[in-house]
């Protein structure tokens, strides 16, 4: 058991069916793990008794453990980070977990979150802040920073995860691992609600090595008799992509964006450094000067929408609950405030526009097979450094105590939040709004030694495609063995 953090998921669920381990064996290590690392980092805010599960499955006796976000279980609180939901249970299980436990996961455990999973950081004001593995003074990012942080400990090799504006991309970047946003519609939600943020949320996965998140990719891939619609399914199983050629690529390579027009050298360094082992690796790759897309337009169409969902979310909890404007944060309440002030007209045409972003990404994809960026446009913030000052937040107070949303539109606040939430973040956005597959790749670390990820956005359907090339790359600078200094 001294060599379970070595292992990841296949690994481990191949040591059960030989007989070399066994669930109990496996599920100590993990809570032993977990006692010793978590007081640091803070990535569990919740340990459950494992539900009976699968005897078999191709993960049977593996411990995992689920966000707190969606991904419900019967029974247990979900508070998606908010004290309004902090102790309301779960009524039924998300069809996810249903197909995480079908698979034989041992379910242990509910990470960290920000509240409504609205912050690319990971500090609620409910559990407080997750810390980063590789310097518990910065960030391990977000929504999913407590499953990263968890992955990057070694609590648990894979994570549940979920992504609806770069959440499973921008933890793994800051963490060091692996994290691939599937297509739109390929893992369904349910069965509570159809899809999340209206298509652009899907869960997922953060893991240490590429063949754990086909494999899982293969285990929640398929519609359900709720689902919205039908998305198609591979030609072969996600884990066979593993190891096989990816061709010759063509591929984009830009660094350039609108909303933070000078990202961080180390972050230029990363995406340019993949971009170099792309060509010893035999691929094409294009610098372009600027995206190939409106950037700047795409972040207002995305938080008008994501303000709007903000407010659906508050009113929900509310309901559920009963509970009142102190259950949530001041953040929170001020994203409601500006969701309840948009206009329907202005929702509409917000939603509509994603459409031109989805042309303008199709048009690029006839010249090139994929679109590299930085993950992040700059390394794991410190922890803290997105608090508003205390004059900005007693502004907020004032604005929202007299019933004054529209006003907010008009000070300081949005464009901090703007510049807070999507200022170190601008490029994955991009995937969630029109639906296309992206990952994370853990192929640079900085002078400090924190990790900066690589990101890949390809085709509508390019799943396989991309798992092909992140397995090439893992083979080529492997990352599984470079550990954060913690004890």
């Amino acid at each position: 058991m001294d060599d379970y953090p070595k292992h990841d998921a296949v690994g481990l669920a191949a040591l059960v069916r030989e007989g070399e381990a066994t669930p109990a064996d496996l599920l100590k290590a993990a809570q032993d793990r977990l006692a010793q690392v978590n007081p640091r980092l803070n990535a569990v805010v919740r340990e459950v008794d494992p539900p009976a599960g699968a005897s078999d499955g191709p993960f049977a006796g593996v411990p995992f453990l689920i966000k707190d976000l969606h991904q419900d279980l019967a029974g247990t609180p979900t508070s998606g980070g908010s004290r309004s939901m902090a102790a309301v249970p779960a009524a039924e299980t998300s069809t996810v977990v249903q197909r995480w436990l079908g698979a034989g996961l041992v379910v242990f455990g509910k990470t960290n979150t920000p509240e409504f999973g609205a912050k690319g950081i990971t500090e609620p004001d409910l559990f407080g802040a997750t810390r980063n593995p590789w310097n518990t003074g910065h960030t391990p990012g977000g929504s999913s920073g407590g499953a990263a942080a968890a992955v990057a400990a070694g609590i648990v090799p894979c994570a549940g995860a979920s992504d609806g504006g770069g959440s499973i991309r921008i933890p793994a970047s800051a963490c060091g691992l692996f994290g691939l946003k599937p297509s739109r519609g390929l893992i369904p939600a349910g069965p509570s609600r159809a899809e999340g943020l209206g298509g652009t949320a899907t869960d997922g996965v953060i893991s240490r090595s590429v063949r754990d998140t086909a494999a899982m990719l293969d285990v929640l891939a398929g519609p359900t008799p709720l689902s919205p619609y039908l998305a198609a399914g591979p030609q072969t199983p996600f884990a066979d992509e593993v190891g096989r050629d990816p061709g010759r690529l063509r591929v984009a390579l830009c660094t350039a964006s609108a909303i933070n027009p000078a990202p961080h050298p180390e972050a230029v360094a990363a995406a340019r450094a993949a971009g170099d082992l792309l060509d010893e690796l035999g691929h094409e790759v294009v610098e372009l000067p600027t995206q190939p897309f409106d950037d700047a337009a795409l972040a207002r169409d995305f938080l008008t929408s994501w303000f709007v969902s903000c407010a659906h979310a508050m009113a929900e909890c509310r309901t559920a609950s009963g509970a009142g404007d102190t259950a949530f944060e001041l953040d929170t309440r001020t994203m409601a405030a500006l969701g309840r002030a948009t206009s329907p007209v202005d929702l509409v045409r917000a939603i509509e526009r994603r459409h031109e972003h989805t042309r303008r990404l199709a048009e690029f994809h006839e010249s090139y097979d994929l679109l590299l960026t930085p993950t992040t446009a700059t390394p794991p913030p410190r922890i803290g450094a997105f608090t508003s000052p205390a004059p900005l937040r007693a502004a907020q107070r004032a604005l929202l105590a007299a019933g004054a949303a529209g006003l907010l539109r008009h000070t300081p606040v949005v464009e901090r939040m703007i510049s807070d939430n999507l200022g170190w973040v601008p490029y994955t956005q991009l995937a969630n709004l029109t639906g296309r597959p992206a990952m994370s790749v853990p192929l640079h670390w900085t002078a400090d030694g924190l990790p900066i990820g690589t990101q890949f956005v390809g085709r509508l359907g390019a799943d396989g495609a991309l798992l092909r090339l992140a397995a090439q790359l893992e083979r080529a600078r492997p990352w599984a063995e470079r550990r954060p200094p913690l004890n």
